[in-house]
């Protein structure tokens, strides 16, 4: 790959049949955890133009949209023109925590598809169960091999269960082992929906950063990156405001006295946190538009430029991609890191 692309890692993929095939269309609605507080269902945008899927909590409150239309490839060619990104990253946005093996195959199938019509502007990510069940690994080497995808995608939780869980042991091994880089996807927060459900900005925005910055620290003070070494975790939504909780969240010792309890002991300690955050950690930028220049200039001082990458969750905002990559360029920082951030890092990771 030419060097300077702008390559957004966060573009959202759906089916494109997603509304007019019904076996496709249950197989995401009977998904969702629909008997766990949470409703899905197919209805109309407040204008009623278009269809659209709505994930909701059972009062009724929207937690997330698909509208129909937004997905095409066309769509997203455009609007990769009209804001100079030169490529792509395809993602499952959020229902990816609750697929089927058997309505992955068919997200990866169609996802491919799309790249290749792409010519060379679009990559995909596998969607896949996390369990490195036989059939998920054939799966993920189908993907990876036939399919050409550069990645996988995660939730960063599952339910209650966070990627620290013995449960995704099984499939971490594989992609240490075969260093597969994963991106990590937020969830709508529902492992602590109750403090977030009555007003928007916090259910649609702060829930997503609550569980990811959770996600980051667990998988840090975890230890799990000494037996896995070579996983690439790229957190969205700066993995819920990383630059921000960097210090705070460290070990602390006292270096000033003995202290008679030391309440802030850890089973990890600072060389250790660092060597994660160094080698195993990324932050997927998710919309840097959103944040103020100042914060993302703090981002690049607390994590590093080498650790950042450009995403837009393109198409939840069209502001949201036509902004970002501008709100990159704006940044005093030098010209390296700006590379770095809009597709330099992007391309190594992936292998572009």
């Amino acid at each position: 790959m030419a060097d300077n692309k702008v390559i957004d890692i966060n573009m959202h993929f759906l089916p494109t049949d997603l509304f007019t095939n019904e076996e496709v269309l249950n197989g995401f609605l009977y998904s969702a955890p629909i008997t766990m507080g949470l409703k899905a269902y197919r209805g109309k945008t407040p204008d009623g133009a278009k269809d659209q899927i709505v994930l909701a909590t059972e009062d009724g409150k929207d937690i997330l949209n698909y509208v129909e239309g937004d997905y095409t490839l066309e769509t997203k060619l455009r609007a990769m023109d009209e804001v100079g990104v030169d490529i792509a990253l395809l993602r499952m946005p959020v229902w990816q925590e609750w697929l089927p093996l058997d309505m992955c195959r068919i997200v990866n199938d169609q996802a491919a598809e799309m790249c290749r019509q792409s010519e060379g502007r679009l990559y995909a990510n596998a969607v896949l169960p996390p369990w490195g069940r036989k059939e998920d690994i054939y799966e993920l080497e189908r993907c990876l091999g036939e399919l050409g995808m550069v990645g996988v995608q995660f939730a960063c939780c599952y339910g209650d269960k966070f990627l620290d869980d013995e449960l995704f042991k099984p499939y971490l091994k594989v992609l240490n082992d075969k260093k597969v880089p994963c991106a990590i996807h937020h969830t709508p927060g529902q492992n602590a929906f109750g403090n977030f459900a009555d007003y928007t900005p916090l259910r649609r925005e702060l829930g997503r950063i609550h569980v990811q910055a959770t996600a980051v620290g667990r998988e840090v003070y975890s230890g799990m990156f000494d037996e896995f070494p070579d996983l690439k975790f790229i957190h969205t939504m700066f993995g819920g405001n990383w630059f921000a909780l960097k210090d705070i969240l460290a070990p602390h010792v006292s270096k000033q006295k003995k202290e008679a309890m030391n309440r802030l002991a850890t089973n990890v300690d600072r060389e250790a946190y660092d060597r994660y955050l160094a080698n195993n950690i990324y932050f997927d930028m998710t919309h840097p538009m959103s944040w103020s220049k100042d914060q993302l200039e703090l981002a690049v001082k607390t994590c590093g430029a080498d650790h950042l990458l450009l995403g837009s969750s393109f198409p939840v905002f069209y502001e949201w991609m036509a902004r970002s990559v501008g709100s990159v360029k704006a940044l005093d920082v030098s010209q390296e890191e700006k590379d770095l951030m809009l597709g330099g890092n992007a391309a190594k990771l992936f292998n572009l």
